[in-house]
């Protein structure tokens, strides 16, 4: 997985902030976006990230893009 990937999520994730169902379930399954940010360090020393893989999602109707963490095994390349 690398910078500007564009990604599918394909298994159930469920998130609670995304822009269109604030505090509610929202299973993120299918959702395709762009792979934005790999966290491997934190001020040049190396971390072990539970969700290093940082996804940016366009959602219709919200002012801006709804970003994510996930796991590599979560999301497939496309």
């Amino acid at each position: 997985m690398n910078l500007g990937d564009r990604v599918k999520v394909n298994e159930p994730v469920v998130f609670y902030h995304h822009p269109l169902h604030r505090n509610t379930a929202f299973n993120a399954q299918g959702l395709e976006g762009v792979v934005v940010a790999m966290l491997k360090d934190y001020q040049g020393r190396p971390i072990s990230a539970n969700f290093p893989v940082q996804v940016e999602f366009q959602v219709e109707g919200a002012k801006r893009p709804f970003r994510a963490h996930l796991k590599d095994s979560e999301l497939t390349r496309l």
